[in-house]
């Protein structure tokens, strides 16, 4: 169970799906162990609860002790997160999409666990960065996620430039992503400021039933329609 008496606990990174219909992406085997779990530190308590019911968590969701970390979270509040951990209890990481500590704020909880010696298991599940990457045909062996570009129009000019050069100069496919509301807007701003041949990759809605996937150069995006309105999208761009 997820009491260890002898040892310190485990940390298990537990991806979460990318949609509400998409817990058929979570391996039989990561929903086992979660059920041997009492402990979370969670995003958001509403999504990982919901997320829990629906993979049919067998325990009593008021029995859950649950830490919320997010990007509001005071560092000090960690040492409190991980305590469970240090008494002989495993505990789970939980995102409140996609992969733990990926384009996540999970990352300084996993950090601290290594300064302490606390053993981390990832496990696996949907990562949309990664899966854009799989479906863009683009350079899979050299590859960088930036994150979001700057909301000022200079400073996001003047950064897609750069890894648009970048890309031309090193092969490397640049992976970033935004608020789902300024989807077009950003795709506005890539094709007036890329070169006609540079490749653009979108991908909406990755693992979900209205899932679209497309590259072609930005020429073509000109005249492209997608539906991305406040959608998850990942972008990859290729020069």
């Amino acid at each position: 169970m997820s009491k260890n008496n002898n040892s310190k606990g485990k940390l298990f990174l537990i991806p979460a799906p990318l949609g509400e219909d998409a817990t058929h992406v979570i391996p039989e085997y990561v929903k086992q162990q979660v059920f041997e779990l009492k402990h979370f530190i969670v995003e958001r308590e509403k999504t990982a609860r919901g997320y829990l019911k629906a993979i049919s968590y067998p325990h009593s969701l008021d029995e859950l002790t649950l830490f919320t970390l997010n990007e509001h979270t005071q560092q000090h509040y960690l040492a409190e997160y991980v305590k469970p951990l240090e008494e002989g209890i495993s505990m789970g990481l939980i995102s409140e999409a996609g992969c733990p500590g990926v384009a996540d704020p999970g990352a300084p909880i996993v950090a601290m666990c290594h300064n302490l010696g606390i053993q981390v298991v990832p496990f696996v599940g949907p990562s949309s960065i990664l899966l854009a990457l799989m479906a863009s045909g683009m350079n899979g062996q050299y590859f960088a996620f930036v994150g979001y570009l700057p909301v000022k129009d200079s400073e996001r000019k003047k950064e897609i430039q750069r890894l648009e050069l970048l890309s031309q100069k090193t092969g490397q496919t640049q992976i970033f992503i935004e608020t789902p509301y300024r989807n077009h807007q950003l795709l506005k701003d890539l094709i007036a400021n890329c070169r006609e041949h540079t490749k653009l990759c979108i991908a909406v809605d990755v693992t979900l039933p209205s899932e679209k996937i497309l590259t072609q150069p930005i020429k073509n995006w000109k005249h492209a329609k997608i539906e991305m309105n406040k959608k998850p999208a990942v972008f990859l761009l290729q020069g």
